[in-house]
């Protein structure tokens, strides 16, 4: 049988995606849905922390839970800060660092990202966290001859992404997406089973042709959507 807050996951996700629910629609309060399933507190508290952080509903102080609406999900081209979209959700966002090291480029990283074999990279694993439920796991590599100020950053009061917004414009960036099963020690990380099914966000950028950049941002499959829109162009 699935597990409780799975089931009552689903029944919300059900009535959203069927447009039951539709943007704006308010969601039971914590204690209805408590009594309708006969769950504690912290169940239903953790759906709603995942659903939020999906951007299905936005939680708002006093004025209750409602559907989102469907701008507020992640775009796929879209460079992530997950602070801001935490805020957006009206949900509490905190990162940890896992790792933090000064090494020099492989010969498959420098292919990726067309530096010289060698080069010194910042090298950063970052776990970001929602409502106490962990959401991407990110390991990051950061040019050190374009920034080279991040060699003395501590990262507490942002995490490495946001930091790099809001100092280094980019030009270009390009994102490949991937599935990939979570191995143990991923698995640990995100609080998923090993072999769960994961989404992959790799992204690279670039400022006027010098290399900024590598983020690999794995997701667990249920907790995160990336969704695009497209016109026509002339």
């Amino acid at each position: 049988m699935k597990h409780l807050h799975q089931r009552i996951r689903d029944d919300i996700e059900a009535r959203i995606m069927s447009g039951e629910w539709p943007p704006g629609h308010r969601i039971p309060y914590e204690h209805e849905l408590m009594a309708e399933y006969g769950c504690s507190r912290m169940t239903v508290n953790k759906v709603m922390s995942t659903l939020a952080a999906n951007g299905l509903i936005t939680r708002r102080r006093r004025a209750g839970t409602v559907v989102a609406e469907p701008s507020s999900q992640q775009a796929v081209l879209q460079i992530q800060d997950f602070a801001l979209e935490a805020a957006r959700a009206g949900v509490e966002y905190r990162f940890k660092i896992l790792h933090r090291g000064i090494d020099r480029l492989d010969a498959a990283a420098a292919q990726r990202t067309g530096q010289p074999v060698g080069a010194k990279m910042l090298c950063l694993s970052t776990l970001h966290v929602m409502d106490d439920v962990p959401q991407a796991f990110e390991q990051r590599l950061i040019n050190l001859a374009t920034v080279p100020e991040a060699g003395e950053e501590p990262f507490e009061e942002h995490p490495p992404g946001t930091w790099l917004l809001r100092r280094v414009p980019w030009t270009d960036a390009e994102h490949i997406v991937r599935a990939v099963n979570a191995d143990s020690a991923t698995a640990k990380r995100l609080q998923v089973q090993t072999g769960t099914a994961c989404l992959v966000l790799e992204r690279r950028t670039w400022q006027a042709g010098a290399f900024v950049t590598e983020a690999r941002i794995t997701y667990p499959g249920d907790r995160h959507q990336l969704v695009g829109r497209f016109s026509p162009v002339a």
